[in-house]
């Protein structure tokens, strides 16, 4: 794809801040050539060294990629410009979101105590009450929790763990298609995705084997509740990875088991495993609030250091009004009850949706969670086409690398009696597809 904007600079700072604004402003879209290094400095009247050096900064900062022969292009997913989904077109019922059903969310916080202000957040960041549910929690489903920590999400917590492991061009297993927001991640910290194919078991063994060949220094994946394609790991499917782990030794492995309160299935962990390296992290905004920035990491001793290091010369800690929030609502029988009721809803509707389109013969996956994923061959035909019935769907780019189209279809605010008409609206649409595009 050739490019009309005009880059400028003299230095290879200016330079490179002349190509992000073009990312930011639009003008330079993903896939986006930018000029081999001599010509782009003829232009500019600066040495091939200079452009050099600015190329490098950029694929390190996760905005440019260099495919060899092809040159150097707008990266699909640049850092300073996020995948983010298009707006809801108006008239519609949205099932594109991933987000949890708002009926199922407790309506009122409790009340929490704003922290002494000469109270010494640094040296002591976790509340105990709050540090003992946690490890509670992990426990309930076997994982260890031994060494524990916080941090403000998955993402943040995620982030900080790559970012003191490993360092920029190392290479990261990522699950294909997967969360969009980690793919997105991931070459924002300057590492290269290596894309692992997953199945309604989670990753496959094989694609994590050639995942290893390829020299990745962590994995980062979904035992259960996959988003976007709902795999759940199965003993034999854990036995399995946890063989192909025992010859990585070094590798981190960060397991991510965002939805563990309202998966609908049980926990078959690799963190049990005896994998050297390794890290559990939750949260709580798919069950008790998406505002609730908070979360939980269960590792081993030497990932527990790093993260709490890098955390304690940054952000120092997690807000203890947040903790105590979180403390009240996993205490209150209530909230929890309406945790249970959410766990059942989720399930049936996602249940629901999979037995409509099986009967019109459709294939889906949805083994756990919140969302169903259709494969298909357009994309961009069945997000349109499903708008004319309605219904407003993901499209699968933004979860995929290198994995075949298809599209998610957030199944967690599915009414009762919406299955049926969703999947003839989707038999519809597919069967239009096929009239024209063939297949």
């Amino acid at each position: 794809m050739a490019i009309q904007y005009e880059i400028t600079g003299t230095t290879a700072k200016g330079i490179a801040s002349s190509i992000e604004q073009g990312v930011v402003d639009g003008a330079l879209a993903p896939g986006a050539a930018l000029p081999p290094v001599r010509r782009l400095a003829e232009r500019l009247g600066v040495s091939p060294g200079t452009v050099a050096t600015t190329y490098k900064e950029l694929r390190r900062r996760g905005i440019v990629m260099t495919h060899g022969r092809g040159g150097t292009v707008i990266a699909e997913a640049p850092s300073v410009a996020s995948r983010r989904p298009p707006p809801v077109p108006e008239g519609v019922r949205d099932l594109a979101g991933g987000h949890p059903d708002p009926a199922f969310l407790p309506a009122e916080l409790p009340s929490a105590r704003l922290s002494p202000g000469l109270r010494s957040h640094r040296a002591r960041p976790r509340l105990a009450g709050l540090e003992e549910l946690t490890r509670a929690w992990f426990e309930r489903d076997g994982v260890p929790s031994g060494h524990i920590t916080f941090a403000q999400g998955a993402l943040d917590c995620i982030a900080r763990l790559l970012s003191v492991e490993l360092k920029p061009g190392d290479a990261v297993a990522m699950e294909d298609p997967g969360y969009h927001h980690l793919l997105d991640l991931v070459p924002a910290l300057g590492l290269r995705s290596v894309p692992v194919a997953v199945d309604d078991e989670g990753i496959r063994p094989d694609a994590l084997r050639a995942a290893l060949r390829a020299g990745v220094r962590a994995v980062v994946y979904s035992p259960r509740s996959q988003n976007p394609y709902g795999g759940w790991f199965s003993e034999g499917r854990r036995a399995a990875l946890l063989e192909v782990l025992e010859d990585a030794p070094d590798v981190l492995v960060i397991e991510d088991d965002h939805a563990a309160d309202i998966a609908g299935v049980p926990l078959h962990s690799l963190t049990t495993g005896g994998p050297a390296r390794w890290a559990q992290v939750r949260t709580v905004s798919k069950h008790l609030g998406t505002d609730l920035r908070w979360g939980a990491l269960a590792c081993d001793r030497t990932t527990l250091a790093r993260h709490d290091g890098r955390l304690l010369l940054t952000s120092g800690w997690v807000s203890h009004v947040l903790q105590e929030t979180v403390t009240r609502l996993m205490t209150d029988p209530g909230t929890q009850a309406l945790v249970g009721a959410a766990r059942t809803a989720y399930a049936e509707r996602r249940a629901s949706l999979l037995t409509a389109l099986s009967a019109r013969g459709i294939s889906a996956h949805g083994a756990s969670g919140m969302n169903v994923w259709v494969p298909v061959r357009d994309e961009a035909a069945v997000v349109n086409g499903l708008r004319t019935h309605g219904w407003w769907v993901a499209a699968g780019a933004r979860f995929r690398l290198a994995s075949a189209p298809g599209v998610r279809i957030t199944t967690a605010a599915l009414a009762p009696g919406e299955a049926e008409p969703l999947a003839a609206g989707l038999a519809a649409v597919l069967g239009e597809s096929q009239a024209t595009y063939g297949g």
